[in-house]
């Protein structure tokens, strides 16, 4: 059974840091793009960030990029989210699912990965100003 476990969500200041943790079982984290999720309040779920399998590339939507940083632990089976310089607006339940990357003409994007696992319950990072 495919299943991504987000946890290490909390109640920080702004500034502050955290860290979150993506446990995955049912497969190898390095077979497979991992990335980070979100979704605020009242929002639709946006893409953070998209860690490739295949060159350990990186990949950060504008809003996160410079501030946090996905990487895994292939001996854990695990990925994380380091963040840092949070804000208010980061505040959001966030999940990990796999991702797919697409380039084109130099521009990159990713997405989820559908149908490969479903979205769990996500862990709440709330960032108080």
């Amino acid at each position: 059974d495919v299943q991504l476990q987000a946890s290490g969500g909390g109640l920080v200041q702004a500034g502050g840091s955290l860290r979150l943790s993506c446990a995955a079982s049912g497969f190898n984290v390095d077979d497979y793009a991992i990335g980070w999720f979100r979704q605020a309040p009242g929002k639709e779920r946006e893409g953070v960030s998209c860690l490739s399998s295949s060159d350990g590339s990186t990949y950060y939507s504008d809003a996160v990029k410079g501030r946090f940083t996905v990487s895994s632990d292939n001996a854990k089976n695990t990925v994380y989210l380091q963040m840092n310089s949070l804000k208010p607006e980061d505040t959001a339940i966030y999940y990990c699912a796999a991702c797919r990357i697409m380039i084109v003409s130099g521009r990159s994007w990713f997405d989820p990965l559908t149908g490969f696992a479903s979205w769990g319950q996500g862990t709440l990072v709330t960032v108080s100003s």
